[in-house]
């Protein structure tokens, strides 16, 4: 590997668009090589015809939404924590010795609560759309030599995007001319400061954060300009990777949750020995079965934070929201 003024110049195999697949990004080959690879010029882009025959191949620069979780699965899904199950049990004994009107109460707030935690966790899958979708809009590009405005969905690997401060980057681009180029990867990374860009091949090992030669679809340009070279479009780029691996994720464990789940299990034992001493104690002392029965479920109802649920829903739909809106900092947060 050889190396100028400090950025590594990485000998690559010979590769050209037929052999695309292989390579998982194009951050460690230099300008040149990567033009091979994509058999473009950085000078001129690429010919109208080419244009059209690269977009019968790949398709549009779009990416695909998966089909999210059922809407009867994410309902069912607000009744799976163990203090609801405390309610549900309390409520299903309550109406079983006849109390009816207290078990309807139960009933309502953990119907209630369910209903918020749903309609939260809709507007964060909402969110999670928006975040798929913002890399649509209106790019600079240079085909046949000429400079030309286009819709986003139109490019292909190969074309040559040009960049300038407030444009979002409509796919991965390997950049091979810049001027003082920052951009905001925050969504991506989770770094609070634009990253500064580089022409310079990185080497290959080199981290998302750290491929200064690569800007990711959907990020979004703070300062000074910069070209490059359409390397991955639509469910290709990281945007939309990341994206799908949310997705997908079954269950997103963070510190917040797993705390979250500790507490709960915490108060769950508090409540249960606390109603059961609570029993106890009441039928030793004479009182009455069915009444004391009934103090100690009203104990538990009281003590429950039947709201939970929906607050941590809640804070993961402001989290969507803001990696929607770029947020700083989030991803390195949890």
């Amino acid at each position: 590997m050889k190396t100028h003024d400090g950025v590594p110049q990485l000998v690559t195999e010979p590769q050209t668009m037929n052999t695309l697949e292989p390579r998982s990004s194009i951050h460690d080959l230099e300008v040149l090589a990567a033009a091979r690879l994509l058999e473009s010029s950085v000078e001129h882009g690429l010919s109208a015809d080419e244009v059209v025959l690269r977009q019968r191949k790949f398709g549009p620069n779009r990416m695909v939404s998966r089909r999210g979780t059922p809407g009867w699965r994410r309902f069912l899904k607000q009744f799976t924590e163990p203090l609801i199950y405390v309610l549900i049990g309390a409520a299903a004994i309550t109406a079983g010795i006849g109390e009816h009107v207290d078990a309807g109460i139960i009933f309502s707030v953990v119907l209630i609560n369910a209903i918020i935690g749903f309609v939260q966790e809709s507007k964060a899958e909402g969110a999670l759309e928006a975040l798929i979708s913002m890399v649509t809009t209106e790019t600079t590009v240079r085909r046949g030599g000429e400079r030309q405005r286009v819709p986003s969905t139109e490019l292909v690997p190969g074309d040559v995007v040009m960049l300038e401060a407030g444009d979002r980057v409509p796919a991965d681009l390997r950049l091979f001319q810049v001027k003082g180029l920052r951009v905001d990867e925050s969504a991506l990374t989770g770094e609070s400061l634009p990253a500064a860009k580089q022409a310079g091949a990185v080497a290959r090992d080199a981290v998302l954060g750290d491929r200064k030669s690569i800007a990711f679809a959907g990020t979004l340009v703070t300062a000074g300009r910069g070209e490059g070279l359409v390397w991955a479009i639509g469910d290709k780029t990281e945007s939309a990777r990341i994206a799908w691996l949310i997705a997908e994720a079954t269950e997103l464990s963070t510190p917040l949750t797993r705390k979250i789940a500790e507490f709960s299990r915490l108060v769950l034992w508090v409540i249960l020995v606390m109603g059961v001493a609570t029993f106890g104690i009441g039928v030793a002392r004479g009182k009455d079965m069915v009444e004391m029965f009934m103090a100690a479920v009203t104990l538990a109802v009281g003590v429950v934070p039947e709201g939970l649920p929906a607050a941590v829903t809640e804070s993961e739909h402001q989290f969507m929201a803001t990696l929607h809106q770029g947020g700083r900092g989030f991803m390195r947060g949890i």
